[in-house]
C-alpha cells in the first residue's frame, strides 16, 4: 500500500474518531438545539470516513470517488464544527479539515 494511501487512511480514521467524540460530547451540551446540525454532520462524516478508509485499504476502484465525496463532507462538517467554541468542536473541525485536504489530494 502506498504512503499516500496510508496518510489518507490515517486521516480518515482520526477524523472519524474526532467526529464520534464530538457528537457524543455535543449531546452533553446544555443547548442541544444549537448543536443539532453539528451532531448530524459528525455522524455522516464519521461513517463516510470509515467507509473511504476501508475502500482505500481494499484498493477499490471506487476509492477515489469516495475520497472526493469524503472531502466534501469533511469540509462541511469541519466548517460546521468550527462555528462552535467547545474544545471538542474545535478539535473536530481541525481533524475534518485535515482529512478533507488528504482526501482531495487522494481523489486528484
Amino acid at each position: 500500500m502506498s504512503d499516500e494511501y496510508k496518510k489518507c487512511i490515517e486521516a480518515c480514521y482520526l477524523c472519524a474518531a474526532a467526529c464520534d467524540h464530538c457528537a457524543a460530547s455535543c449531546l452533553q451540551e446544555e443547548n442541544l438545539e444549537m448543536m443539532r446540525e453539528c451532531i448530524r454532520m459528525d455522524m455522516q462524516c464519521a461513517n463516510l470516513c470509515r467507509l473511504a478508509a476501508q475502500f482505500m485499504t481494499l484498493q477499490s476502484e471506487f476509492a477515489k470517488e469516495l475520497c472526493k465525496l469524503c472531502a466534501e463532507v469533511c469540509q462541511k462538517c469541519g466548517d460546521e464544527c468550527g462555528q462552535h467554541h467547545h474544545d471538542h468542536c474545535q478539535a473536530c473541525a481541525k481533524a475534518c479539515h485535515h482529512c478533507a485536504e488528504q482526501c482531495r489530494s487522494m481523489a486528484a
